[in-house]
């Protein structure tokens, strides 16, 4: 099934959700049985910064090899940055190596008839708007090395649901919208689990189905699991 996305990319209309609202303009989540205790806090950013920390030592020597591809593959900025709705609606600078062609955003509208995945997200196996080191990113998911600033930053965590856009979140029903009860992630149970091939509903009970089951050891178990799906490359694209 295709559905057209709002061509608004930084925001949405908001107005028919509740009006209880955070600064950043959406419903604020009320937590419900998937509010986080005082000591997972604490023991999560202790996990976060110390994993962050170590990804980042790992993949410092690759990064300037990436930012040369992306400058000599296509004209523009090496790194994207994105405005993304993280932890009860609060909105951050998302980064990422750039993927695609400078000015891609515009072509949205009219791709959108070719959208691949239901719900408000637009997915697309063969965008034209990607570069051919994007691909080869993407594929590898070496795009997302940026994020492990927002990871230090505190804007995202290690493993958490995938940060959305506002206009996404925008479109949301009410039971998606408790998947905002958790720190955005670089990796989740979507991510193991098929990524792009799983449908938008079942992505977001997944995201629910962690947020009532998170642990230190079920953020480790879907951590080590990450390695082995980023590299079978089920639906990255």
């Amino acid at each position: 099934m295709k559905h057209h996305l709002p061509l608004q990319q930084e925001g949405g209309d908001v107005s028919a959700l509740p009006s209880k609202r955070t600064a950043a303009g959406f419903p604020a989540t009320d937590g419900g049985e998937t509010r986080e205790s005082l000591g997972y806090r604490i023991s999560r950013r202790t996990f976060d910064l110390f994993f962050g920390s170590l990804i980042l030592l790992l993949v410092a020597p690759v990064a300037p090899f990436l930012a040369l591809m992306i400058r000599l593959d296509s004209p523009g900025p090496v790194l994207y940055r994105q405005t993304r709705v993280g932890y009860r609606g609060r909105c951050f600078v998302f980064y990422k190596f750039r993927s695609m062609y400078s000015g891609a955003d515009r072509r949205l509208e009219e791709l959108a008839v070719l959208n691949e995945q239901a719900g408000p997200i637009f997915k697309m196996r063969d965008d034209p708007r990607i570069t051919l080191v994007g691909r080869v990113l993407r594929r590898s998911s070496l795009d997302e090395i940026p994020q492990i600033l927002n990871v230090l930053k505190g804007d995202m965590s290690i493993v958490g649901p995938r940060p959305a856009l506002p206009a996404e979140v925008a479109r949301y029903e009410a039971w998606q919208r408790q998947r905002l009860e958790a720190k955005p992630g670089l990796t989740c149970l979507w991510q193991i689990s098929g990524r792009s091939h799983i449908a938008f509903d079942e992505w977001m009970r997944l995201d629910l189905e962690y947020l009532r089951t998170r642990s230190l050891w079920t953020d480790l178990v879907i951590l080590a699991k990450t390695v082995p799906a980023v590299m079978a490359r089920r639906g990255a694209y």
